[in-house]
């Protein structure tokens, strides 16, 4: 439990020192927000600081603090260090900045900030790959929820011949129509409050339940094969750089989470609740990954036969019912049910406004946001039939989700980083430029080497990575000092 705590030492602290700085850096003031310059009574609309730190959580948490999690941890106890340290520097700060820099900016969506902070063929590229990212998020967070609930709540067997696995994924799909399309403080704004109760419950119960049961975490100075499970043995065999860091993706960093903190840029009453509701929101989450690695390597080391980190959803039902018994256990698994359904269903609504924006769409009405909703929910229907009826389906899916959700943020870390060049702010560059350079690699080099990818082997992949890394700080740093310098002219 030692390496654990230290881990949440390090979270905690570390959040409370590095945000305070990001917060100074950035510098929120007094300004009126684009909650009451552009009032609309659908998407700008002014809401209390509480209810949107909390929506931005359940925007951000989705399955990926808990699945990736639940895999990553078999890399050992290393995980319980390098989850809270990515988190401080790369996650909190991309989601901080991706939402104070919407939100200065009149409340624009992603696209709008990678247009304004790049160029044409950046933002054309963004656009594309943003959009296939979001259809991703709705159709995974759709599979995972469905699946949970079908088998570890319902206890049907989740068959994709089941009548029941698709009046499941059939609910959540409508749910997801009706939050796309109405205002936001209309459906979203009011049950969000219950879904966050739900999920409190669900992380605090099991963090508590770690220590009640005591659960047997192997410590980052023992020696790591000694038990039931050989995380030596894992660590050495599957690329720590980059398999972890693509696994554990939410929890660390997620390019998508920039999506969601742009939606919420245009409901704050005030640039100085940004910590709050963007940094320490994000820092819950990475607290939330603590938790379930910890779950997850405790059912391990136990040995229980039901939980496998091949099928994550299993060891989901065996960490909850193992730590709160029966009934809290059912309770714990709706929280797990509750992340991925509060994020797809604004990923989806994001990337409505995202299109509407770009083609200049009228949004006015329920219909003219139905209309455009309905072609978005067609194509989420087409990944997700696809990915239930291919036996490794879900598999890819779940792949191109967790590689293009970090790629994602190489876009927002090069906007940050133009920002600050713009802003006077360039000797802070190297707060996006470091984790930009390291996520680039990672990135890079997953998808080179990995069969969803180009399958070159290993040796090449990291020259690729590291080559892709410094030409991407270099164009950074050249590119947004060739704006700072036309901006001063």
């Amino acid at each position: 439990m030692i390496t654990f705590i230290i881990g949440l030492v390090i979270l905690i602290g570390g959040a409370a020192l590095y945000g305070k700085f990001c917060e100074r850096v950035f510098g929120p003031d007094d300004r009126e927000t684009p909650a009451y310059t552009k009032q609309d009574g659908v998407d700008y609309v002014p809401m209390k600081k509480w209810k949107n730190s909390l929506i931005n959580l359940l925007n951000i948490a989705g399955t990926g603090p808990i699945l990736g999690p639940i895999q990553g941890i078999l890399f050992g106890p290393i995980a319980f260090i390098t989850i809270p340290i990515g988190n401080i520097i790369g996650g909190a700060m991309h989601d901080y900045f991706s939402g104070m820099i919407c939100l200065r900016d009149g409340g624009s969506q992603m696209p709008d900030m990678i247009r304004k902070y790049s160029n044409k063929g950046i933002y054309t590229f963004y656009q594309i790959f943003c959009s296939l990212l979001l259809l991703l998020v709705g159709a995974v967070f759709i599979y995972t929820p469905g699946d949970i609930a079908a088998t570890q709540v319902f206890g049907f067997d989740g068959a994709v011949t089941s009548v029941s696995t698709w009046v499941i994924y059939g609910v959540i799909f409508v749910y997801y129509l009706i939050a796309t399309v109405f205002p936001i403080d209309k459906i979203i704004g009011r049950i969000y409050p219950i879904f966050g109760a739900i999920l409190l419950f669900s992380a605090v119960g099991v963090f508590i339940g770690l220590f009640v049961h005591g659960y047997p975490l192997v410590e980052l100075w023992e020696p790591w094969n000694n038990g039931i499970v050989a995380y030596g043995d894992y660590f050495n065999a599957n690329h720590f750089v980059p398999i972890f860091f693509i696994t554990v993706a939410c929890g660390i960093l997620s390019g998508f989470h920039s999506t969601q903190t742009a939606i919420i840029s245009r409901t704050m009453k005030s640039e100085k609740e940004g910590r709050m509701t963007f940094y320490n929101m994000m820092v819950l989450e990475g607290f939330i990954a603590m938790v379930w690695a910890a779950g997850a390597m405790g059912v391990y080391n136990l040995g229980l036969q039901e939980a496998n980190a091949s099928l994550a959803t299993a060891t989901i039902g065996v960490v909850c019912k193992n730590i709160l018994g029966p009934v809290g256990g059912i309770v714990a698994l709706l929280g797990v049910i509750v992340l991925p359904i509060t994020s797809g269903d604004t990923a989806l609504r994001s990337l409505r406004l995202a299109i509407s924006d770009a083609f200049h769409l009228d949004q006015s009405t329920n219909g003219k946001r139905l209309s455009l909703a309905a072609v978005i929910f067609a194509l989420v229907a087409v990944i997700l039939v696809f990915a239930k009826l291919n036996s490794n389906g879900f598999n890819i899916l779940w792949r191109y989700f967790a590689w293009s959700n970090q790629t994602l943020a190489l876009f927002a870390f090069l906007a940050i980083s133009v920002w600050m060049f713009e802003n006077g702010k360039e000797k802070f560059v190297w707060m996006p430029l470091l984790p930009g350079a390291w996520y680039a690699f990672v990135t890079i080099t997953y998808i080179a080497n990995a069969q969803i990818g180009f399958n070159i082997p290993w040796t090449g992949a990291y020259i690729i990575g590291l080559v892709a890394a410094a030409a991407y700080v270099c164009a950074i740093v050249w590119y947004g000092r060739k704006r700072a310098a036309l901006k001063r002219k």
